[in-house]
């Protein structure tokens, strides 16, 4: 806040993915005395990742944005390995599922259980990749994902607010 002017809008900070999509997502709690440096990021429980720096605003659907990046990563697998190929189409249709207020509690536990068969049985890291939101997002923002299966559907209204420039 101090250093960068805050959160567009001046919203509150919901979450911090501070080495692009592939890494954990953090809450502002684990990230309030860390250093931009990959020892501060990693005990913190992220990594540095590519630097890509994602900031996420107060009233951004979690969900909705875990269906966004998963949709990314199904559409960049090459389909050459099973794993990837049909593990990053099952994880989108799932977290999909549950945006849409579709999902079942089940669901919850069956997206870290496809991840987990992803991981490190695919050809290249894009499936490794595809996992590490899929894991985070459920650990760090379950409440969302039961709420959305609760409610039968989003209670954001499936806000999303992606690549605004400060101007």
């Amino acid at each position: 806040n101090k250093d960068c002017g805050g959160v567009l809008g001046g919203r509150k900070l919901k979450a911090v993915i501070p080495g692009g999509s592939s890494t954990p997502v953090l809450k502002p709690e684990d990230c309030e005395n860390m250093t931009l440096d990959y020892e501060s990021i990693a005990e913190a429980g992220s990594s540095l990742g590519s630097g890509a720096i994602m900031i996420i605003a107060e009233g951004t659907c979690m969900v909705k944005m875990l269906e966004v990046l998963a949709h990314f990563y199904f559409h960049e697998s090459c389909g050459q390995c099973t794993p990837c190929r049909e593990g990053t189409g099952w994880l989108y249709k799932i977290v999909k599922r549950i945006e849409a207020g579709e999902g079942k509690m089940e669901d919850i536990d069956l997206l870290t259980s496809i991840s987990k068969h992803i991981q490190f049985h695919t050809v290249c890291p894009l499936g490794d990749a595809a996992c590490g939101p899929i894991d985070s997002f459920v650990k760090q923002f379950r409440d969302e994902f039961v709420e959305h299966i609760e409610k039968g559907g989003c209670p954001f209204g499936g806000k999303f607010d992606r690549f605004q420039e400060r101007v």
